[in-house]
């Protein structure tokens, strides 16, 4: 069956770490239950909009208009490269003042789903990686029904894997000891932030 091909090919990619992993990761244990769950939602949802506009075929637009491409590209690099340089940036000044880093206030939900949503959709590789996907997996002659079945796939198996990754990161254990890390692994976050953005600006396609 089509959807088996579908799942197997998009959980690897969701479970391959990148931006939508790090972005939840990082929310899942510095804020809120709240705005984990926030956060996830806006990944999730980025993931719906990529995988309806890979099955309509923005690949193909981006083809005919490849400065549609470009401009997304480079707005969706600068915005991750300023992910990363403000994550460095608030690590650099909270330890130069020597204010202690559990003090520092975790994101509401809005903002994490904002972020969350932001994070995915600034990649518009995410639009050829669909479009093959689907090629690849969609009969030829595919119904409009197995194109939303293939998409609703996508969103099921995103879902369930940031599912499992909240229920990992919410652990006390996980979250003490990210608190005692805190500093070193949000400047590796955010140098992590900033070399996709810049992968992702010189990169050719």
């Amino acid at each position: 069956m089509f959807l088996l091909s579908v799942a197997a090919i998009w959980a690897v990619a969701a479970i391959t770490p990148g931006p939508n992993f790090f972005i939840v990761v990082r929310t899942a244990l510095e804020g809120s239950r709240s705005a984990a769950v926030a956060v996830i939602a806006g990944v999730i949802l980025g993931t719906f909009c990529w995988g309806l506009a890979g099955w309509l075929g923005i690949s193909a637009l981006f083809a005919a208009a490849p400065f549609a491409y470009l401009f997304l590209k480079v707005a969706g690099g600068l915005y991750l490269c300023f992910l990363g340089a403000k994550l460095v940036w608030h690590t650099w000044r909270k330890a130069g003042r020597g204010e202690p880093q559990a003090a520092r206030a975790g994101i509401g939900p809005k903002q994490a789903f904002y972020s969350g949503l932001a994070t995915n959709l600034a990649n518009p590789k995410s639009a050829f990686f669909v479009a093959s996907l689907f090629a690849a997996t969609l009969p030829a002659e595919h119904s409009w029904m197995q194109g939303v079945a293939a998409v609703a796939t996508m969103v099921l198996v995103s879902s369930l894997w940031y599912s499992f990754v909240l229920t990992v990161l919410r652990n006390p254990a996980v979250a003490d000891a990210y608190t005692r890390g805190r500093k070193t692994l949000d400047a590796a976050a955010g140098v992590i932030f900033m070399g996709f953005g810049l992968k992702l600006l010189t990169s050719v396609r």
